[in-house]
């Protein structure tokens, strides 16, 4: 039992969970409990790329620990072979198996993705990824964004463009016609709502996981609502930029919202913390994309 709970200690406050925050900030809210269809701007489908090849010959994946696997293996660790991205799991037949073939996979993709990043750091990892000259580059990140110790610490809406659009750069710097595919930021609230049911999972959540969405998971009071309300407008925000900066450039492809939408059941989340994917929830995720991006004409 020592042990059980060090690891959950550990797992709180672990620095480089994707959707997880350590903290002592009090959570703070103050918007309408539901955001307007219309502010979501997004639809399940692609968004339209006029010179788009449903086929790369390689891929790079860049992002969070979402694309890195963690928790879907075992606690507190990342899992690339499970990633949805370049993972090699035959259970999960990640992007890259579906588009190039595991051999091929092997040897043409690259995971780039950190586990705990933020959108300020994905100038970096796409520099990185624009050194492998890949033919897609892959992009899902901004959940840690939305996902801190309280609302008034999210990345503000504008720093988060800022960011996305210094990253676009610096891949056509060093690879001007690779192709990219961005997912939409998951619905943390829906995650919220289908993690709850587990009791284990809200003791995890109790030692500090994702404070913004889940502080108080069994709190439905006006102040609590209006905090997670404000965490989940805050995601419909952060993808409007990522569809909006993501059109400017031909070679980019919005995935129309799909992550969002994605209705993760209990199964699809990590048994670790009920809050990220398991293998099976990577193996949905790899699914969307490769239906998105072998869409013709978006």
């Amino acid at each position: 039992m020592r042990t059980t709970a060090a690891a959950l200690t550990a797992l709180a406050c672990v620095g480089v969970a994707a959707l997880a925050g350590c903290g002592s900030d009090e959570a703070e809210g103050g918007v309408s409990r539901n955001a307007p269809a219309a502010t979501r701007g997004a639809s399940p489908s692609p968004s339209p790329t006029p010179d788009w090849n449903p086929r790369p010959g390689s891929v790079a994946a860049v992002g969070d620990s979402i694309t890195r696997g963690f928790d879907a293996c075992s606690v507190l660790a990342d899992c690339p072979e499970v990633s949805w991205a370049t993972g090699s799991d035959d259970a999960v037949r990640s992007l890259a198996v579906r588009l190039l073939g595991p051999s091929r996979a092997a040897d043409r993709s690259w995971n780039h993705a950190v586990s705990g990043s933020r959108m300020v750091q994905l100038p970096e990892q796409m520099a990185r990824a624009a050194k492998e000259r890949p033919e897609l580059v892959t992009v899902m990140t901004g959940a840690n964004d939305a996902c801190r110790d309280s609302v008034r610490l999210m990345t503000p809406v504008a720093d988060f463009r800022a960011s996305f659009e210094a990253s676009m750069r610096q891949l056509r710097d060093g690879a001007p016609k690779a192709q990219v595919y961005v997912s939409s930021v998951p619905d943390l609230k829906r995650l919220w709502s289908t993690g709850r049911e587990n009791e284990l999972g809200k003791k995890i959540w109790q030692l500090g996981i994702c404070r913004s969405m889940l502080a108080d998971a069994d709190d439905l009071g006006p102040a609590a609502v209006a905090r997670r309300d404000a965490v989940r407008e805050r995601v419909v925000a952060y993808n409007g930029v990522l569809r909006d900066v993501c059109a400017k450039d031909r070679y980019c492809r919005y995935d129309g919202g799909a992550v969002f939408d994605f209705r993760f059941t209990g199964t699809q989340l990590s048994q670790w913390d009920w809050f990220h994917p398991s293998r099976d929830g990577q193996a949905r995720l790899a699914e969307i994309a490769y239906r998105n991006i072998t869409a013709a004409g978006g």
